[in-house]
C-alpha cells in the first residue's frame, strides 16, 4: 500500500513539473507583453511595474492583424483541404489497384519524404517564378506538393482497413468509381482525415521560410509580419511579445471551437 502511494505521489510530482516546464514559455510571453522595452531586459521573470496595454495596440496595428490573419486563414484552408482532397483519392487509388506501377508510384511518394526542402528551394523558386506564381496561388500549390507525401503515405495505411467488397457492392448497384469514393469510402476515412488536417494545419500555420520566399508584403501571413518586429539594429521585444499573444488567440478560439471533433477524430484513428 505505501509503495503504490510512493509511487503516486512520484507520478503527481513528475506531472506538476513537467506542466509547470510546459507553461513556463507561455508565462514569460504574457508577462513580457505588457513590460515596455527597458523593463524586459531589466527583468525577465518579473512582473511588469505598469501593465502596458499600448504594446498590443501598436503590435495589432504594426502587423496589420485583420490582414495577415485573412491571408493566413486563407492560404492555410484552401491548402489543407486541397491535400486532403487529393491526397485521400491517390491513397484509394494505389492501395485499390495493386499492381508494379502503383508499387512504384507509392514507393516515390514515400521517398519524397525524405527530401529536405532546402535541397529543392532555390530550383523550386525560380521555376515557380518563371511561370509567374510566386504568389498565393503558387504557395498552396507548392504545399500541396510538400504535404502529399506524408498524408498519401497515412491514407494509403488506412484504406487496408476498409474492406473492398464495399466498393464491389456499391459498383454492382451501379455507383461509379468517384462515387464509391465520394460517399462510401471517404467518410469511413474521417479519423485519418483529422489527423492530417491537424499535421498539416500546425505546419501550414506556423510556415516561415517557404511564404518568404513567394509572397509579397501585401500578402504576407502572420508568421512573416512577425519579423518586421526584429530589424538589423533594433529588437521590439515588447511589441513581438504582444503580437504573438495576439496571434495565439484565433487558435485557442479555433481549438475550443473544434476540440470535440479533433479529440473525437484522434482518438478513433488511434482505434482503428
Amino acid at each position: 500500500m505505501k509503495k503504490n502511494n510512493r509511487n503516486n505521489l512520484s507520478i503527481e510530482v513528475l506531472g506538476i513539473v513537467l506542466g509547470l516546464i510546459w507553461i513556463a514559455p507561455f508565462y514569460l510571453m504574457l508577462v513580457n507583453a505588457f513590460k515596455t522595452k527597458r523593463e524586459i531586459f531589466t527583468g525577465v521573470l518579473d512582473l511588469p511595474e505598469k501593465f502596458a496595454f499600448e504594446n498590443f495596440v501598436k503590435a495589432f496595428q504594426d502587423l496589420a492583424f485583420l490582414q495577415s490573419l485573412f491571408n493566413s486563414l486563407m492560404i492555410t484552408g484552401l491548402s489543407v483541404g486541397i491535400i486532403i482532397l487529393f491526397s485521400s483519392m491517390a491513397g484509394y487509388a494505389l492501395a485499390r489497384n495493386k499492381s508494379k506501377v502503383s508499387s512504384v508510384l507509392f514507393f516515390i511518394f514515400v521517398a519524397a519524404m525524405l527530401i529536405p526542402f532546402q535541397s529543392v528551394m532555390i530550383p523550386l523558386v525560380s521555376l515557380f517564378g518563371q511561370v509567374d506564381m510566386l504568389n498565393g496561388a503558387g504557395l498552396i500549390f507548392m504545399y500541396l506538393g510538400f504535404g502529399c507525401s506524408l498524408s498519401i503515405f497515412l491514407y494509403h495505411g488506412a484504406m487496408t482497413g476498409i474492406s473492398q467488397s464495399l466498393d464491389e457492392a456499391a459498383i454492382i448497384d451501379g455507383a461509379s468509381r468517384f462515387q464509391v469514393f465520394w460517399h462510401i469510402v471517404f467518410p469511413l476515412l474521417k479519423p485519418i482525415s483529422v489527423t492530417v488536417g491537424i499535421l498539416n494545419v500546425i505546419w501550414i500555420w506556423n510556415d516561415y521560410l517557404l511564404p518568404s520566399l513567394v509572397l509579397s508584403e501585401q500578402n504576407a501571413t502572420i508568421p512573416l509580419k512577425m519579423f518586421y518586429f526584429f530589424g538589423q539594429y533594433t529588437k521590439q521585444w515588447h511589441l513581438a511579445l504582444a503580437g504573438l499573444t495576439i496571434a495565439i488567440i484565433p487558435v485557442i478560439i479555433g481549438y475550443f471551437f473544434a476540440q470535440k471533433q479533433i479529440l473525437k477524430g484522434v482518438s478513433e484513428g488511434a482505434v482503428k
